[in-house]
């Protein structure tokens, strides 16, 4: 199973765009920092990630202002069908009031 969720903050994002079928993509840079237990020990964790999240939920998505925390729920897959690198795709996410 590929799923993943993160507590993360956007820290920067591109312009909505649409493909040439026409689905508006949103690009984001998230953001995750917490701790983590591992052998034993507190280990901190940061780390940035490239996001994007398609179609109906694409507007929502670009519209998260930037700073605030959120819940983003989805999927990794590469950046395209040659490249090594990863890409989170967005399908869900919501707002951590918390903050």
């Amino acid at each position: 199973m590929n799923q993943l969720s993160l507590f993360a903050k956007i820290i920067e994002k591109s312009a909505l765009r649409f493909t040439p079928a026409g689905v508006p993509i949103a690009s984001a840079v998230l953001m995750h920092s917490s701790q983590q237990t591992e052998a034993g020990l507190i280990r901190l964790v940061e780390m940035e990630i490239s996001a994007i999240a398609a179609g109906d939920i694409s507007k929502s998505f670009s519209e998260i202002p930037l700073e605030l925390e959120c819940e983003f729920t989805g999927f990794l897959a590469r950046k395209n069908r040659n490249s090594k690198s990863l890409v989170f795709h967005v399908t869900n996410f919501g707002m951590n009031l918390l903050d």
